[in-house]
């Protein structure tokens, strides 16, 4: 019950220094207030599991985050997804796993979009 209220606690104080970014900070992170709100308000693995998703459709991190706008809106999606469970699945099994497993997955178009481009 402890880690949890901690975890309340912190997530509080990183909303808290996104209302005090001044517009630069904003300018320099290359993202909105909103979307820096909803970057500190989603689960904190989101990054991991993007990444990690991307690696089953045969793309490098490099590669992912090479367009910034376009890992924003990763992350935004897989934020927003109520099927961790079913994503936690697939990402143990690791190199098991395949692009045809990842069916639920809101960025699987996206990955495939993108691993044609690199083709």
């Amino acid at each position: 019950m402890f880690e949890r209220i901690k975890a309340l606690v912190e997530r509080w104080n990183e909303v808290r220094e996104v209302d005090a970014l001044t517009d630069r900070d904003l300018d320099d992170l290359g993202m909105s207030r909103a979307q820096v709100e909803a970057f500190v308000r989603m689960p904190h693995d989101v990054p991991d599991r993007v990444i990690a998703m991307a690696a089953i459709f045969g793309l490098s991190e490099d590669e992912v985050k090479a367009d910034h706008a376009e890992w924003l809106e990763l992350l935004e999606t897989c934020g927003t997804c109520h099927d961790r469970g079913a994503c936690r699945l697939v990402l143990d099994r690791g190199e098991l796993s395949r692009p045809q497993d990842c069916s639920f997955c809101l960025n699987a178009h996206q990955f495939e979009a993108k691993t044609h481009q690199h083709a």
